[in-house]
Formats: C-alpha cells, structure tokens, sequence
C-alpha cells in the first residue's frame, strides 16, 4: 500500500466520524449526534451557570471597592472581611448555629403542618362548590391581612414562645400550597377523569392514580415557593412573638446594637439557608418525577 493510500483512507476514517455519509448505517451518525448533544450541554451549562457568577462578582467588587476606599462608611456598609470576620465569630460560638437550628424547627414545622392542612383543603375547595363558597372568602381576608398584624394577636393569646412562631409560620405558608392545589385539582382534564371512570376507577384509586398525579405539577411548584417562604413566615413571628430566640432575635439584637457586621453576617446565614431550602424541593422534584 502506498503512502497516498492510507493517507486516503485515514482522511475517510476522519470525515465519516465527523460527517454523516448516507449509507444507511446508524454507526455512522452516531458519533456527530454525540458530539453535537455534548456541545449543546456545555453550551447550556455556561449559560446556566455563568451569568450569575459574572453578576455576583460586580457585586462584591462595587461591594469591596465601595468599603475599602472609604466611599460608604462602615456604619451603613461594611467591609468584606469584617462581614466574614463576624460569621466566623458567630459559628465559632455557637451563637449563630444554635439560633439558626431554632429557625429551621419553626419554618419547617409550620411548613409541615401547612402542608398537611392545605392539601385537603385545596382539594375539598377544588371538588364542592360548598366548601368553596365557605372557605375561600376567609382565605382571601386572611391573605390580604399582613402576618405582622396578626401576630400581636398570637402572642397575647398563646403567648411567647415557639407556638406562636409555628402559628404564624403555618398563615403565612397555607396560602399559597391552597391556592395552587385548587388549580391543578381544577385544570385537569375531565376527559381523562371519564375514561378513568369508565375503566372502575372511584373514589380513593381515582385520587391517587389519576388525580394527585395530574394536579402534581401545580402542587409542586407550591410547595418549592411555600417552602422558602416558611423562613420569612418564622422571622416574622421570631421578631413579634419570641424576639430572644432564633435568627429573628439575632436581627434585633444586632439592630440595637448597630453592629451592621453581624447584621449582615446574619443575613449571609438566611441565604445559604434558602439555598438549602429550595435544594431540598429540587430533589423532591426529582423523586416525584421519577415515581410518576
């Protein structure tokens, strides 16, 4: 064989790797499908991924630059590394962690009992013209009424403590988990609910193999809202109803003493304890859809 044979046949190895050649054999586009799909999902991952970062870091910097040189004093803006310095402080005495415990047994305690409220509720509200005429006037009231009046409320009738944070936690997240479940119970399609009759589906197995499949969707997506939102729900009632316990007392603690560093530090600890929180409904998410 010459050198300009194999030469030849190289370079044809080479484009049927790269280049679809219709001969009616799949191992050929196999190869340009696969690197196609992995630049897409590069491509993708970078612009996921990227503009945050990018608009996270201007802001540390107009942050940083802003602090360092002496723009915004410290009372109003502090620098960068006395932030860290007081979260480092603040974890290493057990003050923040243990106040941070305390808020994340309230919010998910009032989230849960919402949870186990709201389902039904929304359901019942979505099925019987009854209940809905009955109830969604009071939810509307009680929406439209902001929690931090009615905390005082709580905390003169069940008193301070974590009661009063769990009740107003529990106000705060119903709404929304009720509201959604009323659509998704109402947007499902009535043909698939007859052919699901037709086929001896009733009562219960309707529910749970036909209807709370449907509807998930819509009860999902409440639920990763209401969720997060159980961390404001438990500061709300930690500033009215237990201002000595919890990162809600911490806010006012630092607030009195105008230790903007630690206020900061503080706020530092709800963000990446909302990150967490929507993390977890993610991967719920993820289970419900591999379940489904």
């Amino acid at each position: 064989m010459s050198i300009v044979t194999s030469t030849t046949e190289g370079a044809a190895v080479k484009l049927r790797e790269s280049v679809y050649v219709p001969s009616g054999s799949l191992t050929e586009v196999k190869p340009v499908q696969n690197g196609s799909m992995r630049r897409l999902q590069v491509v993708q991952l970078v612009f996921t991924v990227l503009p945050p970062c990018v608009l996270g870091l201007v802001l540390f910097l107009s942050w940083y630059t802003s602090t360092t040189y002496g723009h915004i004093p410290g009372l109003i803006l502090p620098a960068p590394a006395d932030v860290y310095v007081s979260l480092v402080d603040g974890l290493q005495s057990g003050v923040l962690l243990t106040n941070t415990l305390m808020t994340i047994q309230e919010s998910v305690l009032g989230f849960l009992l919402a949870t186990v409220i709201a389902l039904p509720l929304g359901y019942g509200v979505a099925k019987s013209r009854l209940l809905a005429n009955t109830f969604q006037p009071y939810l509307a009231a009680g929406q439209a009424i902001p929690a931090i009046v009615i905390a005082p409320f709580l905390y003169l009738w069940l008193g301070p403590g974590e009661l009063s944070v769990i009740v107003i936690c529990l106000l705060i997240v119903i709404f929304p988990i009720v509201i959604n479940t009323v659509l998704g119970v109402q947007t499902i399609d009535r043909a698939c609910l007859d052919a699901a009759r037709v086929e001896g589906a009733s009562g219960w197995s309707l529910l749970f193999h036909i209807e709370f499949p449907l509807a998930l969707p819509a009860i999902l997506a409440a639920i990763r809202a209401a969720f997060t939102l159980s961390i404001t729900g438990a500061l709300v009632g930690e500033f009215v109803c237990s201002p000595d316990r919890g990162l809600g007392g911490l806010v006012q603690v630092a607030l009195s003493q105008y230790n903007m560093s630690f206020l900061f530090a503080i706020v530092v600890v709800l963000a990446v304890l909302a990150a967490l929180y929507y993390s977890a409904t993610w991967l719920l998410v993820k289970m419900a859809v591999a379940i489904y």
